[in-house]
């Protein structure tokens, strides 16, 4: 503890010393320069100005150049810039200026007539014509520093009266017309460049949702009347330019949808066939893929208008088929159908598929909290477009290794073998017994999955268990955020056997386990909906969200037969679970600066055993701790409420609940290069709705769960690397439930728990 806390002061005194240096830069400041620090600017107006705030915003905005950063009231950049000038600057001065250090800027550099002239143009940009500007340079000897203020004189601004459409040839005129009538200009709004390049650019969209192939909002231009006025009013009208070609201001239709659905350059089109489905011609050499299975992600129609809209749908749905690598759409104008108030376009889609078949290895090396570590083996076979009609078959074959890497001498020899298979075929479409109308999916069409697996696991010294899953479901994007993940067929089986009398003797003292072994089969239903605003990944504001329900039970009850001997109905022989458990996940992050995050999340979920279940099955239950929980505790080592654990080697099963509340908070900001780092706190628990026997009644949820929450906070290093995340996490707890009260808020930083993981923790 001693040597810790040296460390910290010797850090602190580091610190310091680095801060105290970069303070002294006014030495370095030549004889004949003084540092620029910034300016400021001063509206002077003879009218009341409407968001003067937002308009000095505007106006400093422009302000040339920028003053060196500071920090504290220090300059940490300027000064490494200086050291580095030495003939013998040091290797830490290097390479400390090549992560903050910045050039000076000094009084000398500032022109303030070129800066009053942009200050001009903005302000006319604006609607206040015939501003003026003026500056002065505020200097400071002693500090060797130059700040400069500049001031804006603002008349009143020239309003619009009105704004109406001029003379335009047919058919443009019509659809300009409409388009101008659903115009955000309104009169009495102040003369604004910006507003109108916007509205050229609306109006260029909505054109070209009408078929106008060729125009673009260049050939708009707008003039300003204020003839009729003498208080600074104007009419504003909308013209075309003149020489406008006339292929631009006619709309296009399409005439023929062409797809080749293995784009080829080896291939010859003499060698291809055309087969006509549905008003479109697909050009294959024999038949890659089934025209009737990609037709309905085509949404370009023969006959219809050119629409951009319309093209990038298809594009985006063609690409979630899941075989092609690239989508490429492309127009070819037809000049010789071409008239003068209608042109022709022929649409040509060429995809190019993935390989067929892939294999990929993953292999891990595993550590847990129960002290078992070793290596996992992945190995997925993939074949796409199977059937010809975008199917993916994915088979995978997996094994693993443990054996205890430490704990008790009752644990020695323990090992683990953990072999699976998993079969998932996935369709780009939705398999149903009653058809559904495609046109009902605007955005994308729903994939149905199907998967079925084994799994065993020999756990020496304990148990054998057997398990085997099977799914049938959907998913589907409503649109670029939302997604439904349905599945109306899950089904969980598992058979322990293999016991030994030392495993035994565990579920014989834990009634709550015993029971949660004991429900071998899982069938039901479960429902996902995920909001993710972090797709947008420039906004400053990123939300994301994720609903999850799970019910079991309901329909196999029907069918359920009574066991004399348990007292609790089976199904096919085995007991069945019956149960409905919901959790949301929501996530906050708030960006700003460079690569600088805060990112919050919140956790919440509530599992609810009746009818053939007085538990939920241990594998429906929750857990709290580890690398994507609360850092600051080793995986399965939290809770339920306030059990200690920490006595019992084998205390990993007992640490499970059906109620589980988390909350984080991390602040992310960039290191160097691909190196980023973060701060980071976190808190959260499991509990049970019952109390439990075998752990002295602790664990049931009360209104004091809020002092029984495990705490902890803690350092990162995050390797990214285009995405690729290798995620290293140092925490340690502060606030530890399962010490008694009055002793669980002691900050334990010489016990801190390393985390490794994939990916960020949300």
């Amino acid at each position: 503890m001693k040597v810790f806390t040296t460390h910290k002061k010797l850090i602190l005194i580091a610190c310091v010393w680095i801060l105290a240096q970069a303070c002294s830069v006014k030495k370095f400041i030549p004889e004949e320069e003084r540092l620029y620090t910034g300016g400021t600017v001063e509206i002077k107006a003879d009218s009341t100005i409407k968001n003067r705030g937002q308009l000095k915003t505007v106006l400093e905005k422009t302000l040339r150049p920028t003053p060196n950063k500071k920090f504290l009231g220090m300059y940490p950049g300027l000064y490494y810039y200086y050291k580095v000038q030495d003939s013998t600057p040091g290797f830490l001065n290097k390479w400390l200026y090549k992560q903050i250090g910045e050039e000076p800027v000094y009084q000398s550099d500032v022109e303030p007539y070129q800066v009053e002239e942009i200050l001009l143009n903005r302000l006319e940009n604006r609607g206040f014509f015939y501003s003026s500007a003026s500056s002065k340079f505020n200097v400071d000897e002693k500090n060797k520093e130059a700040s400069i203020d500049y001031t804006v004189t603002v008349p009143k601004p020239y309003t619009m009266a009105s704004y109406q459409l001029d003379s335009v040839p047919q058919p443009l005129y019509t659809d300009l017309q409409t388009s101008v009538g659903e115009t955000k200009l309104q009169p009495g709004m102040r003369f604004d460049l910006s507003n109108m390049k916007l509205e050229r650019e609306r109006i260029d969209s909505d054109l070209k949702q009408k078929g106008y192939y060729n125009f673009n909002p260049g050939f708009l231009i707008f003039e300003a009347d204020t003839n009729q006025y003498d208080n600074k009013k104007f009419d504003l009208y909308l013209r075309l330019k003149k020489e406008v070609p006339t292929k631009a201001i006619i709309p296009y239709k399409i005439s023929e949808v062409n797809i080749y659905p293995h784009k080829d350059v080896e291939v010859d089109s003499s060698e291809m066939d055309t087969v006509r489905y549905k008003d479109k011609n697909y050009i294959q050499k024999g038949t890659f893929f089934k025209p009737k299975y990609l037709d309905p992600f085509v949404t370009l129609e023969e006959g219809n208008y050119y629409d951009p809209k319309t093209s990038k749908n298809t594009a985006r749905r063609l690409s979630t088929i899941g075989a092609y690598k690239f989508v490429n759409i492309q127009y070819k104008v037809k000049d010789s159908s071409a008239t003068d108030s209608l042109g022709i376009l022929e649409t040509n889609i060429f995809l190019s598929p993935l390989n067929k078949r892939a294999i990929r290895a993953e292999l891990q090396g595993v550590t847990k909290s129960n002290n078992f570590a070793g290596p996992h083996l992945a190995l997925t076979f993939s074949n796409r477009n199977l059937f010809k009609g975008g199917e993916t078959l994915n088979i995978t074959a997996n094994g693993g290794y443990e054996f205890q890497a430490g704990g008790s001498t009752g644990n020695t020899g323990r090992s683990s073998i953990d072999l699976g298979l998993k079969t998932e075929l996935i369709f780009p479409r939705v398999i149903f017994p009653i058809k559904i109308n495609n046109d009902f999916f605007e955005y994308s069409i729903p994939k149905t999955k199907t998967s079925i697996g084994v799994n065993y696991l020999s756990r020496s010294k304990l148990y054998t268990l057997l398990s085997g899953t099977a799914l049938f479901g959907y998913s589907w994007n409503a649109n670029r955020y939302v997604t439904h993940d349905i599945n109306p067929i899950s089904i969980n089986y598992t058979k322990l056997s293999n016991t030994t009398k030392e495993f035994d003797a565990i579920l014989k003292d834990n009634p709550f386990l015993k029971r949660s072994f004991d429900q071998e089969f899982i069938s039901g239903l479960t429902y996902s909906f995920t909001y993710n605003g972090m797709v947008d990944t420039q906004d400053t504001h990123q939300f994301y969200l994720n609903a999850t329900l799970d019910v079991a039970g309901n329909s196999i009850s029907l069918f359920g037969k009574e066991n004399d001997e348990t007292a609790s109905k089976t199904f096919l022989g085995l007991e069945y679970a019956q149960y409905a458990k919901a959790d949301i996940d929501g996530r906050y992050h708030y960006n700003f600066g460079k690569e600088q995050t805060i990112a919050t999340r919140l956790f919440a979920g509530y599992g609810y055993a009746y009818g053939n279940s007085e538990v939920l099955p241990y594998i429906k239950q929750y857990f709290s701790g580890g690398p994507y929980s609360v850092r600051a505790f080793q995986i399965r080592s939290l809770g339920p409420g306030t059990y200690d654990g920490s006595d019992n080697p084998d205390s990993y099963y007992d640490q499970t609940g059906n109620i589980r509340l988390e909350a984080n908070i991390e602040y992310r900001f960039p290191l160097v290069s691909f190196l980023k780092g973060a701060v980071f706190a976190d808190a959260g628990n499991i509990w049970t709705s019952k109390a439990n026997e075998a752990l002295g009644g602790q664990g049931k949820f009360t209104s004091n769960f809020i002092n029984e929450l495990g705490m902890g906070a803690g350092i990162g290093l995050r390797i990214d690397i285009q995405g690729f995340v290798l995620r290293f996490d140092l925490a340690a707890p502060f606030h530890d439930p399962a010490l008694k009260e009055g002793e669980r808020f002691d900050f334990k930083v010489d016990e801190p728990v390393f985390n490794f993981a994939i990916g960020y923790p949300f």
